[in-house]
């Protein structure tokens, strides 16, 4: 592989015209395409085969709604003070407000706060129910623009006037504050390269991989479910790959120059070496992001394989466009300043490390020591996490959905927002109604139970629907042990009263979401470290690099996934990081960090041990190869993992609080693993461990293929051309 890309590197750089051009008409092409088939996120969050889903699926049947799921919206209002809904005047300021909101076009119907009956004890509160004649997710800005003034209308008059529903709130993908994260990381790049040019340059070819990957995604859209928020994920990822990948390919350029390459030559070698890393590493979370697959979750599945494709699309301009880039630059990118241009002096360079390397070399027992108590200490919370679902409970005050939010919850209770529907079918003989009756009756004795709504019977007279209001939230443990309760009493029902009943409706869905995903991530992480396992041994030619990669990587989720843990749901630090409520952890982010934490720390893992490796089968010295692997490499992956940092850090400045969440893991995660696993403990279990590290059985090294991530034989290649020129020369 290294040869292929050494020679695609040189083709790149002759052809750097053509390469551009291309590139920049594949692009424009792909959004021609993508505009001219048009948007088509999808919000399905089903699992096949939930007891749940089950249960809906013949509510369905029995209760079919002709124009699928309509959107709906909320208007949730509070009285002025000494006033009620009750009185004539309010109520002929409400129905004037309601027939501005009927006259919308796409609403369907409005129901007022007297016909659905949703006034409290005191008359102060209620809301109106505003129906669209499309789903929630096609509501047009106009519409939602349109409540909106009616609510500040009523607000200017002294009213509460706040909107909630899938009519209004849509959760928003991206937000101008994650570009913050862009623009630290080009600060980051500047530094790092020497130059604002330089550091300019990963970006912009990070930046046109990722439209290529968005672009192509919309195209999906229109032919796959993907979820709006796959966007989120396969975003942030994209573009903080493709600046690590560009930045590796160009800091081994810089090198090569500095040891006295000619530019093409310099950028062919980079492209061979770095290039192969870049491959691997990229072909690793790819891998790792396919992996989802394994969960049976099809919109994880979904998120999954658009973060794929977004990193391959990264992979593939780093390949292609930096090498045709660089040489279009020529001189402009200069080799490191303080580095000689002699190769010659290469082993002396490299083998003297420099500070970080010494002390960690110097005191290795301590390093290892320190870094793993860190991280233990850090994954501690992660033993009582709890995961759930999100809502608008979680937004900010500042919000009008966390507003209505509030009102709905002070008013009816937190089970308001979570009801459960009871699916009863009977045999529609005689006595089904009286049976019918004996379950309500029943499950108004279950512990968490506030109300029981009066069963509706479905047209065959054999289904009938019990709408449950628990007293507590739909996250809230009480609520999910009472769902379980219906369950576990559901034989004996059946037997008793020949009544078969299923428990379905949105927080009985998400709480079934949730254990699946919980029972899947332990079979998940065996994957993924199996996966880290046998691709490391195939690079590295060891048993314990691997052993040691796959440890520190166990580490660095558990401490991402309790730091998460310790803000969201502990409520600690939680104005520092802009959440607003404490919380349960989002129920799919587990497996999403430990997809993407697996891929970012095998990056690391390549690029730093792999420049130990080289220098290793070159000395034959252990103690020397670390410090040379930290020298050439270490400066590099700091910078990556700084750029890593500072992209996700943009997405915890994102309003929406699934985006939100996913970032603080992300960020602190490669943290995480960067700097501690990578920079700390890696170093010193391999100075600890000298020669040993690098043994390999003979057997098992000619059984396996030789991937030569190094590029050895592209150097050799390299330096065999060099020969013949200088005795030609002679």
């Amino acid at each position: 592989m290294a040869k292929l890309l050494y020679r695609l590197g040189y083709w790149s750089a002759k052809n750097r015209l053509k390469v551009l051009i291309g590139s920049l008409m594949l692009v424009v092409a792909a959004a021609i395409v993508a505009l001219s088939m048009g948007i088509h996120f999808g919000e399905e969050t089903r699992i096949p085969g939930l007891a749940s889903q089950k249960t809906l699926e013949v509510m369905n049947k029995e209760f079919p709604n002709p124009q699928g799921n309509l959107g709906t919206t909320q208007l949730v209002l509070k009285a002025p003070d000494n006033e009620t809904l009750s009185s004539e005047a309010s109520k002929e300021l409400i129905a004037g407000k309601l027939k501005e909101a009927a006259a919308d076009p796409e609403v369907a119907s409005v129901v007022s706060p007297y016909d659905n009956h949703s006034l409290n004890a005191e008359g102060t509160i209620g809301y109106a129910t505003i129906t669209y004649n499309v789903p929630g997710d096609d509501v047009t800005e106009e519409s939602k623009d349109s409540v909106l003034e009616i609510a500040d209308s009523l607000r200017d008059t002294g009213w509460h006037a706040e909107l909630i529903g899938d009519g209004y709130v849509k959760m928003a993908t991206s937000s101008p504050a994650e570009g913050l994260g862009v623009l630290l990381a080009l600060v980051i790049l500047a530094v790092a390269l020497g130059s604002i040019l330089t550091g300019v340059l990963p970006v912009l070819t990070a930046g046109l991989g990722l439209g290529f990957g968005i672009m192509l995604i919309i195209i999906g859209t229109s032919i796959l479910d993907i979820p709006s928020f796959a966007l989120s994920l396969a975003g942030m990822l994209g573009l903080a790959v493709g600046i690590d990948y560009a930045l590796f390919i160009i800091a081994r350029y810089r090198q090569q120059l500095a040891e006295g390459y000619e530019r093409r030559e310099a950028i062919a070698i980079a492209n061979g070496t770095a290039g192969s890393a870049v491959v691997f590493a990229g072909v690793t979370v790819i891998i790792a992001l396919l992996g989802f697959s394994f969960v049976g979750v099809p919109f994880l599945t979904a998120m999954g394989a658009a973060g794929a494709l977004c990193v391959l699309t990264a992979i593939l301009t780093s390949i292609f466009v930096v090498p045709a880039v660089l040489d279009l630059l020529g001189g402009r990118i200069k080799a490191p300043a303080k580095r000689s241009r002699n190769r010659g002096s290469k082993q002396k360079n490299a083998g003297s490390g420099n500070l970080w390397g010494r002390f960690v070399t110097g005191q290795p027992l301590i390093a290892v020591v320190a870094g793993v108590a860190l991280l233990a200490t850090i994954a501690l919370p992660f033993f009582h996490m709890e995961t759930g679902l999100g809502n608008d409970g979680q937004k900010s005050p500042d919000t009008t959905e966390r507003r209505a939010y509030d009102l709905l919850s002070d008013t009816y209770g937190a089970g308001y927002h979570g009801p459960l529907v009871i699916l009863a079918e009977t045999d529609g003989g005689e006595e089904a109604a009286a049976n019918l009756n004996k379950v309500m009756e029943e499950v108004k004795t279950y512990p968490n139970v506030v109300a029981v709504n009066p069963a509706v019977t479905g047209p065959s007279g054999k289904v009938s629907l019990i709408t449950v209001m628990p007293a507590t939230g739909p996250n809230d443990s009480e609520t999910i042990d009472l769902v379980h309760l219906i369950r576990d009493k559901a034989p004996a029902i059946e037997q008793q009263d020949h009544v078969k009943i299923g428990v379905t409706g949105s927080t009985a869905v998400n709480i079934d979401i949730t254990q699946k995903l919980n029972q899947a991530l332990p079979k998940f992480c065996l994957i993924i470290v199996g996966l880290a396992f046998v691709l490391l041994m195939l690079v590295f030619r060891s048993i314990l690099v691997p052993v040691k990669a796959v440890l520190g990587f166990i580490l660095s989720l558990g401490a991402t996934l309790g730091f998460v843990t310790f803000v969201v749901q502990d409520g600690y630090f939680q104005k520092l990081f802009g959440f607003y409520a404490e919380a349960p952890v989002f129920n799919f982010l587990p497996i999403i960090v430990v997809g993407v934490l697996f891929g970012l720390a095998m990056d690391y893992e390549v690029f730093l041990v792999s420049r130990m490796r080289e220098a290793f089968k070159k000395s034959g010295d252990a103690k020397q190869s670390v410090l040379a692997g930290i020298h050439h490499s270490g400066g590099v992956v700091t910078a990556a993992g700084l750029i890593m940092v500072a992209v996700f850090t943009g997405f915890i400045l994102a309003e929406e609080p699934m985006v939100k969440v996913m970032g603080l893991a992300l960020a602190f995660g490669v943290l995480f693993d960067a700097f501690i696993v990578r920079m700390l403990i890696v170093p010193g279990v391999m100075t600890l461990l000298g020669k040993s590290a690098w043994y390999f059985p003979k057997w098992l090294d000619r059984l396996l293929p030789n991937l030569d991530v190094e590029g050895e034989e592209v150097m050799k290649e390299v330096e065999l051309k060099h020969s013949q020129k200088v005795s030609r020369s002679a």
